[in-house]
C-alpha cells in the first residue's frame, strides 16, 4: 500500500522531509503560500493558504506540518480534528499554552503524532541507547552535552535569518536545542525535574562592529577578514539548490545571490541586524533519579555533530556523532563503537541519518497503526519543550525553576 500525504510548509524542513519516503507515500496536497516552493509538487493538489485544505475531508493519510514555529497550531490542532496522522517539526509551538492545546488535540484525535526529534532516529542514538540501557557503564551520574551551531550557522539563522527575534519566532533553546533537551531525556530515560541556566547575547551586537564596517557586505571593506561575510558564505553555494542557499533565494544564480545580498536580510552586517536571541547558553539539569547534565549550547565553534560524555558508575562513554569510546572501570581499557554515519548534522546533511530515520519510523506507525514506531509520544515531546522555558526563564530571572 502506497501512503498518501499532505504538506503543509513546503520549504527547506518540509520539502526536506519528503526526501526520504523511499517509494512507500506519495504527496498528493501542498499548502504554501510561495508558488515556488508548491511547485516542488508538480503532481499534488496546491493550495496557497492551508486552510484551503483544511476546509475539505480528509485528502491524505497524513500531513507534514513545517510552518513557521509560530504558525504551527492552528493546522496542528486542525488536521489533527480531521483525523490526520500528524508529523510535526520542531518546536511544537511557541507558547506553553499552545504546546498543551496541540498535545491535547493530538491525544484526542488518537492518531499517530510525532515532533520532528531527529537526534533519537540515527544509528548513533540507537547505539548510544543500547549500550547504556545494558547497563555496561553502571548507572549514570552526570552528562557533559554539546551543541555546536557553527559561527556561520549562527550568523545565517539567528543573526541574519528567521530565528534571530523572540518575538517573531522563539527564544533559542527551543527553536534550536530542544533537539538536545529531548536527547538528553532519551539517553537517561528519566524525565528533568530543575534546571539552572546561564546565558546571553554576547558577540553579534552593534558594540562589536569593526571600525569601517558598511551595513551590508556587498560595500564592506572589513568584509575580507570578517568570520561572517555572507559573501564568502553563499557565493560558493551559487547555481545550488541546497541548504543553506535556497533559504535566501529563489533565483541560485550568481546574479540571484548577489541580488540576495544586496536587498535581502541575509547580506546584512551581523553586527546591524534586529536580532535578539542569545548566542551561548548553559542550562544544568536534575534528573528524576538524581543524575545531573550540563548542556553547553554555543555559537563559536565549527558546525558539527553534538559531543558528548556520560560518566557512569562502572564505566564512561565519550561520544562525538559518530563514533562512542567506552572506558569499563573494571578492565580501564577503552573500545571504540562506529556507528558508521551517513551524512553530517546539519539539516543537508540529514542530521546523520535522522531525517529519514524519523521518516521511516512514522510510516511504519501510520501504516501499521503500531505507534511505539514513534520514539516520543506527544506527553514526552511536551516536557523537552517545558524544560526549555524553565531553562529560558532561569536565565532571565536567575532562579532555579522546577519543570512542571
Amino acid at each position: 500500500m502506497t501512503l498518501t500525504l499532505a504538506v503543509v510548509g513546503a520549504g527547506s524542513r518540509g520539502a526536506g522531509y519528503t526526501r526520504h519516503l523511499g517509494g512507500r507515500a506519495r504527496v498528493v496536497a501542498v499548502a504554501d503560500p510561495v508558488p515556488s516552493r508548491r511547485a516542488r509538487f508538480p503532481q499534488a493538489a496546491q493550495y496557497a493558504d492551508w486552510r484551503d485544505l483544511a476546509a475539505l475531508p480528509r485528502q491524505a493519510d497524513a500531513v507534514i506540518i513545517a510552518t513557521q514555529d509560530a504558525g504551527h497550531v492552528e493546522p496542528a490542532v486542525r488536521f489533527a480534528e480531521l483525523g490526520y496522522h500528524i508529523l510535526l517539526e520542531k518546536p511544537m509551538a511557541v507558547t506553553e499554552e499552545d504546546c498543551r492545546t496541540i498535545v491535547a488535540a493530538a491525544e484526542k484525535a488518537g492518531t499517530v503524532f510525532a515532533v520532528c526529534h531527529v537526534l533519537r532516529y540515527t544509528a548513533y542514538t540507537r547505539a548510544l541507547k543500547t549500550l547504556v540501557d545494558s547497563g555496561r557503564i553502571g548507572e549514570i551520574v552526570s552528562v557533559q552535552h554539546l551543541e555546536q551551531v557553527g559561527w556561520w550557522h549562527q550568523a545565517h539563522s539567528y543573526v541574519r535569518g528567521n530565528w534571530r527575534r523572540t518575538g517573531e519566532s522563539a527564544f533559542m533553546l527551543l527553536a534550536k536545542s530542544c533537539h538536545d533537551l529531548d536527547w538528553l531525556v532519551h539517553i537517561l530515560g528519566e524525565k528533568v525535574t530543575r534546571v539552572s541556566s546561564f546565558g546571553g547575547l554576547k558577540h553579534f551586537r552593534p558594540e562589536n562592529r569593526p571600525d569601517g564596517a558598511a551595513d551590508r557586505c556587498l560595500d564592506c571593506a572589513v568584509e575580507p577578514t570578517c568570520p561572517y561575510s555572507a559573501p564568502r558564505l553563499y557565493l560558493p553555494m551559487a547555481g545550488r539548490e541546497a541548504w543553506p542557499l535556497d533559504t535566501i533565494t529563489e533565483d541560485v544564480s550568481e546574479a540571484g545571490v548577489r541580488a540576495a545580498l544586496r536587498t535581502g536580510p541575509y547580506g546584512r552586517c551581523v553586527y546591524a541586524c534586529d536580532n535578539d536571541v542569545v548566542d551561548h547558553q548553559v542550562v544544568n539539569m536534575e534528573f528524576e533519579g538524581g543524575a545531573t547534565a550540563a548542556f553547553t549550547m554555543t555559537a563559536f565553534t565549527p558546525l558539527g555533530h553534538r559531543q558528548t560524555r556520560i560518566f557512569g558508575t562502572h564505566g564512561s562513554v565519550e561520544g562525538d556523532g559518530v563514533r562512542l569510546t567506552v572506558t569499563d572501570f573494571v578492565t580501564g581499557r577503552p573500545y571504540v563503537i562506529d556507528t558508521s554515519v551517513t551524512g553530517d548534522g546539519t539539516a543537508a546533511g540529514g542530521h546523520g541519518g535522522g531525517d529519514a530515520g524519523l521518516m521511516r519510523a512514522f510510516l511504519d506507525a501510520v501504516e501499521t497503526g503500531d505507534r511505539s514506531a514513534v520514539l516520543s509520544s506527544p506527553g514526552e515531546s511536551l516536557h523537552s519543550h517545558l524544560i526549555a522555558w524553565a531553562a529560558e526563564r532561569s536565565r532571565l530571572d536567575g532562579v532555579t525553576h522546577e519543570v512542571t
